[in-house]
């Protein structure tokens, strides 16, 4: 019996070598994902690494051969996209039940075909079921320069009746390593960021999220993977995934009976049976991927990068500086004591003003957040001049002008949009609501069709009455509850979850076509939205709620292993903190606050003398070097989670090496303890670089003006005397 099974499997090898393969290669400048179409007809990948840089090397990749213990089986290898049903025993990428009700699918190689793309080249494949109408096309995006690749999926079908998906998944990648170790990111209101670093074993490990509009709350949609030992910073193979999708998400990291590692980045199929009709196409969202050879650090950057250009909305462009009311007004405020903190905007320096939550409603008047969600007209009690008021305000005073909307909720029975449509809200039948903050929002059913036209209609008021408005704050405030679509059939309701981000694409789609040049700041309770989902549409997002500046530098260092600086909104609170109580010098706050995009949440004129001149001079100096924070290359030094966890430390430079920003932060003090000299990363050698100190309060680091090698910084590193509690340092490094 051994013997024929080794037969079989020997006759499979003969046919496979001999067989005409086709060959398919998606590849960056260094790496390679290889696939091979098998004598049966069937997709396997049979590498994912190292670019290969001859030929021949491909001839001798195959997929792995198992016999099964009769013998029957001798071909079951990492099959592209595993479907249910077939002979892969673990977790499909694709499950559906056909029209006639049977939940088997075989896809079969049917075509290919690579065409440039915007910075890259795009393969779409296509597969198809022999027995039934049903193709999946796979679609992979390879970025040569960055080594990012994206993936995808669109799954149709042409039946006589519609089709159930139960299983959707972006992609599936295999991999092979002697040991696998993964940090996934986990959060909650406040506390975003947090990594968590485990081995992976045999069985699966998921990571998801249920929140439905909450990718990032709780779980994060996104992960490192270490092979071999966890993911290093500057050493060590590794890879970064993210997927683009702002609503429920399902990692899931499987090592099979033979120690391969798959990876299935998916919509979460939670809830979510999808009924695809005959002709529709089902697409899911992108995962994109970074992996490396040199740790996290380079694949941070490669997708930064990457993000930059080609997936973040104006990606490219300078982020405005800004003046937020609403950590010192909250709801009270009117026409006359915003035209005044306008004013103080233009005296600090910055280049907008941003009126946030608190300005709309008059039937149920927003004087909390209990009330007024929905009506989105100004409240003439406060604002008699409506918003044009402010925005010409806002001209005059020398600053341009930025708003607040939540435009997918509304308040339940404290609304004019309940009053006349209740319908529109998400709702089950004969169930007391779930009410959320403030004990009456809910979620309107983006399904509906004369919803989204309503969603698009509150930008389309705002900028038809403002045309000069230069940017939107779009907050998300709760989860998706009260279960339950008037607008999809009973039939239907399964497609909530999934329907409701599919409709969100199409309104901000829409939104986009119109203002290309409005900017649209991503929030949900801070940073419940934080995903590449969203980027294409929005320019940045809230990082966090929390502006409490320490706990600030453990959420953007989470947040800037996948994100750029210029999408990281960061703000200067007033101390003591309103959420910590915690009272952090106006120097750390401001250094924390310049690694990401500068705001200030503070009232300029209740500043000392003192204060204001630093802050403006912080602002200004901000501004000069925008080009460098934002745009420049990110390079992690001392890790927040590391020898103790007492400094942290990063750095940005700038693609020619000719301009870097350092940061260095106290926090934690011990008395006797000394922060050793950081090395830097990221400069040249070969050229000199002035160094000096910016935000100085007291005494200034003793290299401040001097003229110092890129080798010698990078060598021996930087003495920055963090010497104090909260201390901290902002360094301008120039070449000369």
């Amino acid at each position: 019996m051994k013997k024929s099974i080794m037969l079989i499997a020997a006759l499979c090898m003969t046919s496979v070598m001999t067989f005409a393969q086709k060959v398919i290669r998606v590849s960056t400048d260094k790496t390679d994902l290889v696939m091979k179409v098998s004598p049966k007809g069937r997709l396997y990948q049979v590498y994912l690494g190292d670019k290969l840089l001859n030929p021949s090397d491909y001839d001798n990749l195959k997929w792995d051969v198992y016999a099964a213990s009769d013998g029957a089986v001798c071909q079951r290898g990492h099959e592209v996209y595993a479907t249910s049903g077939a002979e892969d025993f673990f977790e499909p990428a694709v499950a559906a039940t056909h029209a006639d009700g049977n939940m088997t699918t075989y896809l079969y190689y049917k075509s290919s075909e690579q065409k440039p793309v915007d910075g890259g080249t795009e393969t779409v494949i296509t597969l198809q079921d022999k027995v039934y109408p049903f193709t999946v096309k796979l679609h992979y995006v390879a970025y040569a320069k960055e080594n990012v690749i994206k993936a995808w999926s669109e799954i149709s079908h042409n039946e006589k009746s519609p089709v159930t998906l139960w299983r959707y998944s972006s992609t599936m990648l295999y991999f092979k390593s002697s040991k696998y170790f993964l940090t996934n990111y986990h959060s909650d209101w406040a506390k975003e960021g947090q990594p968590e670093t485990t081995q992976l074993s045999t069985g699966k490990k998921i990571i998801d999220t249920k929140l439905g509009t909450r990718a990032a709350m709780q779980a994060e949609p996104f992960f490192e993977l270490g092979f071999d030992e966890p993911a290093k910073e500057n050493e060590g193979k590794v890879m970064l995934g993210t997927i683009g999708w702002p609503g429920n998400f399902r990692f899931t990291f499987e090592v099979d009976n033979v120690g391969a590692l798959r990876v299935i980045p998916a919509i979460n199929p939670y809830a979510s049976d999808y009924k695809l009709k005959a002709g529709e196409v089902f697409t899911t969202p992108e995962f994109i991927f970074a992996m490396s050879n040199n740790g996290m650090g380079e694949a941070s950057r490669n997708l930064h990068n990457w993000a930059r250009q080609y997936q973040v909305n104006m990606g490219m462009d300078d982020r405005l500086t800004l003046l937020n009311n609403w950590e010192n007004t909250g709801f009270d405020f009117n026409q006359q004591s915003l035209a005044e903190l306008m004013k103080d905007a233009k005296d600090l320096g910055v280049d907008m003003f941003l009126l946030d939550d608190g300005w709309f409603a008059n039937k149920y008047p927003r004087k909390d957040d209990h009330a007024g969600l929905g009506d989105w007209e100004a409240t003439k009690s406060k604002l008699p001049e409506g918003i044009p008021g402010l925005v010409r305000d806002a001209k005059k005073a020398g600053v341009k002008f930025g708003i607040w909307i939540e435009p997918e909720m509304g308040n339940w029975k404290a609304s004019e949009l309940y009053d006349k449509h209740p319908d529109w809200f998400l709702q089950n039948t004969g169930v007391e609501p779930v009410q959320q903050r403030g004990g009456t929002q809910a979620r309107l059913d983006l399904c509906n069709p004369k919803v989204q036209d309503f969603v698009v209609g509150v930008v389309d008021r705002l900028m038809t009455d403002c045309p000069e408005l230069a940017y939107i704050k779009w907050d998300d405030n709760a989860i998706t509850a009260n279960y339950g679509s008037t607008y999809l059939g009973s039939d239907r309701q399964s497609q909530i979850y999934t329907g409701y981000h599919l409709a969100l694409r199409k309104v901000l789609e829409r939104i986009r076509a119109k203002y290309p040049d409005l900017v649209i700041q991503g929030c949900a309770s801070g940073g419940g939205r934080v995903n590449y989902g969203l980027l294409p549409y929005f320019d940045e997002f809230w990082t966090s709620d929390n502006t409490d500046a320490l706990q600030r530098v453990y959420i953007q260092w989470g947040t800037s292993q996948f994100f750029p600086a210029n999408a990281m909104a960061a703000h200067v609170s007033a101390a003591p903190n309103h959420q910590t109580q915690r009272t952090i010098p106006l120097k750390f706050r401001f250094d924390v606050a310049e690694a990401g995009r500068l705001g200030i949440e503070m009232r300029p004129s209740d500043f000392t003398t003192k204060q204001l001149a630093f802050a403006q001079q912080a602002v200004e100096d901000y501004k000069r070097l925008r080009p460098v924070i934002q745009l420049g290359d990110l390079y992690r030094l001392l890790s927040p989670y590391e020898q103790g966890g007492v400094a942290a430390s990063h750095m940005y430079v700038s693609a020619d090496k000719g301009k870097a920003v350092v940061y260095a932060y106290k926090l934690k003090h011990f008395v006797g303890h000394t922060v050793p000299p950081i090395r830097m990363q990221g400069l040249d050698p070969n050229r000199s670089y002035r160094i000096k100190e910016l935000n100085k309060v007291g005494n200034s680091i003793t290299a401040d003006g001097k003229l110092i090698s890129g080798k010698v910084l990078m060598e021996a590193g930087l003495a920055l005397a963090l010497d104090n509690e909260y201390a901290s340092r902002m360094v301008e490094l120039t070449a000369e």
